[in-house]
């Protein structure tokens, strides 16, 4: 696709009954979906001749605890050959399951775990769904709007003992 007026009419054109809405702004293709049709569109966007967005650069998520469907799971893809980027996103609730793109894009899977890290949010048939970026044994998700700012409990290193434990371990 030469342009992106051409890219996105192409989108539309092909995938009408999946997508809600589709804007360019900032020299991006914006594409809004339904959940549902996440592994559809992706297949398109990776696939097919006149697109080929190749790369993942990246997902994540926009919280607004406000809303119902609380989180905006965001995707960024990038064509290499013809220089074009899609975000592509829709909206969740905050205990929904979502399709993972790992078997699409096996570089999914360290972004998805980042997310389910992050945010709480599941992602079906994910390989290895941990945390990532926290202990393992660690309560709530650090990039949600209503995690606390401040901690219970202070945190320092203890040179005796060689990790970070709670002050009143140390003693």
């Amino acid at each position: 696709m030469k342009t992106l007026i051409d890219l996105e009419k192409k989108i539309n054109s092909e995938l009408t009954t999946k997508i809600n809405n589709t804007s360019i702004k900032h020299n991006q293709i914006y594409v809004e979906i339904d959940k549902e049709d996440l592994i559809d569109v992706t297949l398109f966007l990776k696939t097919n001749k006149d697109t080929k967005f190749r790369q993942l650069i990246d997902i994540t998520v926009v919280d607004y605890p406000e809303k119902v469907q609380r989180f905006k799971v965001v995707y960024l893809f990038l064509s290499h050959e013809f220089n074009h980027r899609v975000i592509l996103s829709y909206f969740i609730n905050e205990n929904e399951v979502i399709s993972s793109l790992v078997s699409i894009f096996p570089s999914a899977n360290w972004m998805e775990r980042e997310v389910f890290d992050m945010y709480g949010v599941n992602f079906k048939d994910h390989p290895d769904l941990r945390r990532i970026l926290t202990d393992y044994g660690f309560e709530g998700h650090p990039l949600r709007k209503d995690f606390p700012l401040t901690g219970h409990s202070e945190v320092r290193y203890s040179e005796e003992q060689k990790k970070s434990c709670s002050r009143a371990s140390q003693t």
